[in-house]
């Protein structure tokens, strides 16, 4: 409330005396004199119904649960409690309105003082961490959201933007949580999915014995094949986690994933036969032998085809629930840029429209009441990811688009009335399309006596929408001036994407046949 209600700047501005404070009305300066006239806390709401509106402090608390539920047939009676109650005691009804409409938006989102206090409190002993021990911070906010692979990728974008590495999971250097490392931080093994805690301590035992896990078939010969199954290093292997028991040479770390994964079970069966062996107090026959005639010598990877760099990276999203080492968007970053999309998480608390890149996850085909059919999905980038609402209308238009693991580019109007924002698509469009998307420039030509101030503001709300980088020239007609007088101009601070959606929006506005590209 107070933030969305731009209180807090009154605040700062008020405390350092860069504002003069004011009061709606003298009775409110007993009660917000130590906020410097702005509204804080549920208390000051509360007192102001006793004071100026003559409420008992019981139907005071009425009015702040009221405003908290948002009920609208409560709150339209309190409003008038209230400024029935006001005018009885001299304020005039207009000042009356004013100050409830200025408690009802508060006081939707407000706290109480000591709730606000412990919150103050809370929010600078972990800005100062923040601030000054980042990496420490960081670690600990993703060793508690392990399991919550959306707050985990919002963390690894944040530690993107503070310059923190976070390096893959290490079955020879990762702990059961993430960790402050010389390098950077270091995955935490718990945070692999299908691999539990008795799993991880299991191999943290055997790292703990052997100094290094050397092999994959060195490491099935220790850790306890009970807790471990092909599931646990299918997932470990996906992730990363056992790229350091390879010795890979010139290519790349993750090459040997795949090779890993074919010898799984070998290795698997030549660990429990030597626990068997070790249980039954007999020596391998060949312990006293050549190194070549042992079997985890002789256990040489076998040729498989390396996965290509999407497959790395679905493997991967498939294991630790994010990308880690990229993220197939990666490649159109520039794309994206010019175009004018902007990050998942970039958006700011005002903005009404957007345009994203991403991933679809987490597809899920819907349909309405009366039958028409809809979708909704996850559109995920490095930065995080948002729930992207697919209406019948847009559906009908874009549903070939719409499948899972598609790269797509999805322009349409922020909902914010949720605890998070959705994304309500308007266009959806292949991000091979972006290709095509620079150079051409959109022409309207406009009439003074049939267009004016309304018409350049729904122009200007539509290119927000549309925001890229290709130019906008306008051509005016000026009928009155004498003579006629036509001037054409390039818009210099807005920018387009070029697309057939834009061109029928802006003759919906402009009219029929004002909008051309050149």
């Amino acid at each position: 409330g107070p933030l969305q209600g731009g209180v807090v700047d009154r605040f700062i501005e008020r405390r350092h005396g860069r504002e003069e404070i004011e009061y709606d009305s003298p009775a409110l300066e007993p009660i917000l004199r130590d906020t410097y006239g702005v509204i804080a806390y549920q208390e000051q709401v509360m007192r102001i119904a006793s004071d100026l509106a003559g409420f008992t402090m019981g139907d005071a608390d009425l009015l702040r649960k009221a405003m908290g539920k948002k009920d609208a047939k409560v709150m339209q009676a309190q409003r008038e409690k209230f400024i029935g109650g006001a005018t009885a005691r001299q304020v005039p009804e207009k000042q009356a309105v004013t100050i409830f409409n200025f408690i009802e938006f508060f006081a939707g989102y407000g706290f109480n003082k000591s709730h606000s206090t412990a919150y103050a409190l809370l929010a600078y002993q972990t800005a100062w961490l923040k601030a000054n021990h980042p990496r420490h911070f960081m670690a600990a906010l993703m060793t508690i959201e392990a399991q919550n692979t959306d707050k985990l990728a919002t963390y690894l974008g944040e530690c993107r933007d503070l310059g923190i590495p976070v390096l893959a999971p290490d079955l020879n250097a990762s702990a059961m949580q993430f960790r402050v490392v010389p390098e950077g931080i270091r995955f935490g093994l718990t945070a692999v999915k299908n691999v539990g805690e008795r799993a991880v301590a299991s191999f943290l035992e055997c790292r703990e014995r052997r100094g290094r896990i050397e092999s994959l078939f060195s490491l099935c010969e220790d850790i306890d094949l009970g807790l471990v199954n092909k599931r646990v290093f299918e997932s470990l292997v996906k992730a990363g986690a056992l790229d350091s028991l390879v010795a890979v040479g010139k290519r790349r770390p993750a090459d040997c994933r795949p090779q890993l994964l074919a010898v799984a079970d070998r290795a698997m069966e030549h660990g429990g036969r030597v626990q068997r062996d070790r249980e039954r107090g007999q020596a391998q026959l060949f312990d006293t032998l050549d190194a070549a005639a042992d079997p985890v010598a002789d256990a040489r990877l076998p040729d498989v085809k390396p996965w290509t760099t999407a497959e790395q990276l679905a493997y991967e999203k498939e294991a630790l629930g994010l990308y880690l080492s990229g993220h197939p968007i990666d490649g159109y970053r520039d794309q994206l840029e010019a175009a004018g999309a902007r990050a998942v998480n970039a958006s700011a608390p005002g903005d009404s429209t957007a345009c994203m890149g991403g991933i679809i996850s987490g597809y899920r085909p819907r349909k309405t009441r009366q039958g028409a059919p809809m979708a909704v999905f996850m559109l995920e980038d490095r930065t995080g990811s948002i729930e992207v609402v697919v209406f019948p209308k847009t559906y009908e238009r874009y549903s070939d688009v719409l499948a899972a693991d598609r790269l797509v580019v999805v322009s349409g109007r922020l909902d914010r009335d949720e605890e998070a924002p959705r994304l309500m698509a308007e266009e959806v469009r292949p991000i091979e399309s972006l290709a095509g998307a620079v150079g051409r420039t959109l022409s309207i030509s406009l009439s003074a006596s049939r267009h004016g101030r309304e018409t350049l503001q729904a122009l200007a709300d539509l290119f927000r929408m549309h925001r890229g980088p290709s130019w906008i020239r306008l051509h005016l007609d000026l009928p009155e001036h004498r003579p006629p007088l036509r001037v054409a101009a390039r818009l210099t601070e807005a920018r387009i994407r070029p697309s057939q959606q834009l061109a029928l929006a802006a003759e919906e506005i402009c009219g029929k046949g004002t909008v051309s590209w050149t």
